[in-house]
């Protein structure tokens, strides 16, 4: 580090916060304005133990997870624990992670206790002491790795003479050993991977670990159990679902036996799971020996299951549920950390030596009101790792979170972890709620390390034509389409607009100006906000940068660019397990750009609202580019195709409409001719082809009927009934949908194009060629609405269950 130079770290530093941003890297921070998507805290200094250490470390933890996994599997039998006078009975009936209806929950595996995590830091014997137990759904695995993709490509000079373990063999040995217990029932494996969604503060964790497994993303309303067994509600139809990698909450699993105004798990699980049918990791019920007042207790349980002590040491722990620990609390208060018992209750640990005289009396009535709820902790005097901290090296209390996960031949453990600093000096809090910025972990050793093989499975259990697609991903994928094609649209044809006031402005006419109104209620007529341009109000014609304005930089209005590109990043985050990472960072340029659209102003310069316009458009250019050439040939791309399609061909319609509407002189006619074309890209091809000025007959030929250009409406309507057909049908028959298009498709192809381009003598408005593209408007609408029913709505395939069951079943 003192090669590269203090100055060159600030810039590495740097680096790491925009590889962050633009790989989408986020954390959610409850209870702060802008805590939803905050950046991930990645630290340029790796936290370094040498090999030799952590294997050490690596038994004890492997004795613990041993111990808890027996713990877990006592309280929820036998409870011999309590018969022998082992452990308190009130530490599992007064647990709130201790739940009647997971008595005779299990897994068929060895192990309950599958996935554990723990919170260790140094103390002050040099050892690794373990500070914390995490059983119910551990998290930081995936921001362990994703530290390390980062660190490794922003500052490899730290790794040079040294070999660092690697992490993915930890998530290899997870997968398969999920594998190897089911590979005998059945010859495919569906392993879904359950989300509370993306409010939940890991969400962009778990979104990244089910694409990096291969799993299928899910909520809890994307589940249903019928029949005895757990089933995605995919889009076409229902698929029977094995494993469940849950990160919720134990209370939310089962609204049905557990927390009845849970929306996040699934009615009826805990029944399925008795009965065999899936298997849930970690089971329900997990977070019961995450009670802190187990800490007390468990050199006395180690040694009753395992007859020896605890090879990794704990932080001195006194339950106050017990006389005599209790009174020793209340004389040392002022030197003790007090906790509540139960982690969800909810409690910052209290600093005895912090409170003044007053406070710890306070204190102590508190804790007598009801002595079981608390524990006290020894304040240990835990080291320091060096951080990088606004371009200084400074110590900063640090705690590792090591991973492991059971295997047929017992716990593995990951060879690094999340290590965490604290964000403020002298003070040992490292959650990420409160600010503390996380490390790489690296463990080091002179010596190559040997790669395991891996098992290798059936070649059958691989084999599937298309991973299930859950009716909620279906929708978002839709409404992602729809939503970046609607800015697209909306974006392109204000950029028309605004060149066209700039020509006006500079070498126009002051009486040749009715083709500028007609661009600026076309305006009004795509973006449905309030003001809009009218002709009630004509002073808005002559000064129309401030409802255009508002038209692009009003977020909290619905319709305006920057509130559409709003949804439209929602939805992508919802999905983001189906975007790589060159997407990502084509979606972290588009949120800069609608924080700058954010910015614009009625008296801005009106070419910087058109570059900021354009460097918007070039992106959705670029991301629907990635999107053609990298996303599969699957129904998300195809629901994806068909969201863009409807949305693309409703906003050309309403172009078309507006533009002729009534009929103008020929000089305005030919500037909206002209803007037509522009709109649909098809000016060079125009002039190529005709090589004549603008004929109303020849322009509605081509963009109503030239399957040449790609966004002429047969072209579109073509499009949308092939992408259309490539998503799953409930019959042979045209669907709905298709009919509806077909209806569409023909209504243009039988357009007379000479009786479309002549006006009405009374009204001089085309009416034709605005009762057709009406007709053919409302058609694509049911379109969108037909899509929906079949697709999104959970109850639509109910018709089909019975013979998707049978199907399922046959083949399983």
């Amino acid at each position: 580090m003192e090669r590269i130079g203090n100055e060159e770290l600030k810039n590495r530093s740097q680096e790491i916060k925009n590889k962050i941003r633009e790989n989408g890297v986020t954390y959610n921070i409850y209870q702060h304005p802008g805590g939803l998507n905050s950046p991930w805290k990645l630290d340029l200094i790796p936290f370094l133990i040498e090999q030799k250490e952590w294997l050490a470390i690596s038994k004890g933890l492997q004795q613990r997870a041993i111990l808890l996994d027996l713990i877990l599997r006592d309280i929820y039998s036998d409870r011999n624990l309590i018969k022998d006078g082992v452990l308190p009975a009130e530490l599992v009936y007064n647990n709130t992670g201790f739940f009647r209806a997971c008595h005779d929950v299990k897994s068929p595996t060895q192990n309950q206790l599958i996935m554990y995590a723990a919170d260790m830091a140094r103390g002050p014997d040099g050892r690794m002491w373990v500070v914390d137990n995490r059983t119910q759904a551990p998290s930081g695995s995936g921001y362990a790795l994703e530290n390390r993709v980062i660190i490794s490509k922003i500052i490899p000079e730290l790794a040079s003479g040294m070999y660092i373990s690697r992490l993915s063999p930890f998530f290899t040995q997870a997968q398969q050993s999920i594998f190897k217990v089911f590979r005998e029932r059945s010859e495919y494996l569906n392993v879904v991977y359950l989300t509370p969604g993306p409010n939940n503060e890991t969400y962009f964790e778990q979104a990244y670990l089910a694409s990096y497994l291969g799993y299928t993303l899910v909520q809890g309303d994307d589940l249903i159990v019928k029949n005895g067994f757990v089933w995605i509600k995919a889009i076409d139809g229902l698929q029977r679902v094995d494993i469940i990698i849950r990160r919720i909450d134990d209370e939310w699993c089962d609204p049905l036996e557990l927390r009845l105004d849970s929306r996040l798990g699934v009615p009826g699980l805990l029944q399925v799971i008795r009965n065999g049918n899936v298997m849930v990791i970690n089971p329900p019920g997990s977070s019961a020996v995450e009670n802190s007042a187990f800490n007390a207790f468990l050199p006395s349980l180690c040694r009753y299951f395992l007859k020896e002590e605890l090879i990794l040491p704990s932080v001195a722990t006194w339950w106050c549920g017990q006389p005599k620990e209790l009174q020793s609390v209340l004389d040392n208060l002022d030197k003790l950390i007090i906790k509540k018992a139960n982690r969800k209750q909810v409690f910052r640990s209290v600093y005895g030596k912090e409170l003044s005289a007053d406070q710890l009396q306070q204190l102590r009535l508190q804790i007598l009101q009801n002595p079981a709820d608390y524990v006290a902790q020894e304040e240990v005097s835990f080291s320091t790792a060096p951080a990088f901290v606004d371009g200084y090296i400074e110590p900063r209390y640090a705690a590792i979170r090591a991973f492991l996960t059971a295997t047929p031949t017992g716990y593995q453990v990951m060879e690094g972890g999340l290590t965490r600093s604290s964000a403020v000096k002298d003070k040992f809090t490292f959650s990420n709620q409160y600010g503390s910025v996380s490390k790489d972990t690296w463990i080091v050793s002179d010596e190559a390390e040997i790669i395991r093989e891996r098992i290798k499975l059936p070649a059958t259990s691989y084999q599937q034509s298309q991973a299930s697609l859950p009716s909620r991903s279906a929708e978002n994928l839709y409404w992602a389409a729809r939503y970046s094609e609607r800015s697209m649209s909306a974006t392109s044809f204000l950029m028309i607009t605004l060149n066209a006031l700039n020509f006006q402005r500079n070498f126009g006419s002051e009486n040749k100006t009715q083709h500028i109104d007609i661009l600026l209620k076309t305006i009004s007529n795509l973006i449905h906000i309030e003001p809009y341009f009218s002709d009630e109000k004509k002073d808005d014609f002559k000064n129309p940068y401030p409802i255009i304005a508002e038209c692009i930089s009003n977020a909290a209005k619905v319709g305006t660019i920057t509130s559409t590109i709003q949804s439209f990043l929602m939805t992508m985050i919802a999905v983001r397990e189906r975007w790589n990472i060159v997407t990502w960072r084509t979606i972290d340029v588009v949120e800069n750009i609608n924080q700058k659209l954010q910015q614009i102003h009625s008296n801005q310069n009106p070419n910087e609202i058109h570059n900021t316009l354009n460097n918007l458009q070039s992106s959705l250019f670029t991301f629907y580019g990635i999107v053609s050439e990298s996303i599969p040939r699957n129904n998300g791309y195809y629901l994806f195709e068909t969201g863009k399609l409807i949305e693309r061909i409703l906003s050309k319609i309403t172009i078309i409409k507006s533009i002729f509407s009534i009929k103008t002189e020929p000089f305005i006619e030919n500037e909206l001719m002209e803007v037509v074309l522009m709109n649909h890209f098809a000016l060079s091809h125009y002039r190529s082809t005709y090589k004549t000025n603008f004929e109303k007959e020849y322009v509605l030929d081509m963009i109503l009927l030239d399957k040449h250009i790609p966004s002429s409406l047969a072209y579109l309507l073509d499009s949308l009934d092939h992408t259309i057909s490539q998503l799953p049908q409930t019959s042979g028959r045209l669907s709905k949908s298709r009919k509806a298009i077909l209806e569409a498709v023909t209504q243009i192809k039988l357009i007379d194009i000479a009786g479309i381009a002549t006006v009405e003598p009374e009204s001089q408005a085309y009416e034709k060629l605005s009762t057709i593209l009406s007709q053919v408007y409302s058609l694509i609408l049911s379109v969108s609405d037909y899509i929906t029913d079949q697709y999104f709505n959970h109850t639509a395939t109910q018709h089909s269950i019975t013979e998707t069951i049978v199907d399922l079943e046959n083949e399983l």
